[in-house]
This record gives structure tokens, C-alpha cells and sequence, in this order.
């Protein structure tokens, strides 16, 4: 995922959730997140993404993971 640009991490994000696949939030600070996109079955690590785009930021807002509901 590192060679992806920032402004697509919400379409990868998002597309993660519609396969059924889940992410979370591995760390956070002001400006930048890292999070775990996870299969939806076991809930093993698939890959990271780290984002300091604000996009990203607003998307996830306060939420810990994609199962928890947006704001």
C-alpha cells in the first residue's frame, strides 16, 4: 500500500469494508494514523496503510475501527 496515493487510502478503506474485510486503528496522533486492514474471517493482518491526509483523518474521526459507527 505504500505506493498508493494518499487521496485514494478512503476509496481503500472503503472498498476494504464492502469485500466484508475490517480495519482498525493501530496508532494515532493529531496528524497521522496507521491501520490494520484485517480479513473479515479471522481477523488476520492483511496489510497496513499510514495516513497523515486530513481526508483520512475526518473519515476515521474518533472511531477505533470500521465497526464502530460513523459519526
Amino acid at each position: 500500500m505504500g505506493d498508493r496515493a494518499e487521496d485514494s487510502v478512503v476509496g481503500v478503506l472503503r472498498r476494504w469494508e464492502d469485500s466484508g474485510g475490517v480495519w482498525r486503528v493501530v496508532s494515532r496522533s493529531a496528524t497521522r494514523l496507521d491501520l490494520a486492514l484485517l480479513t473479515c474471517d479471522a481477523g488476520e493482518e492483511m496489510e497496513r496503510v499510514t495516513s497523515t491526509d486530513p481526508a483520512v483523518l475526518a473519515f476515521v474521526g474518533a472511531r477505533a475501527g470500521s465497526d464502530d459507527p460513523a459519526p
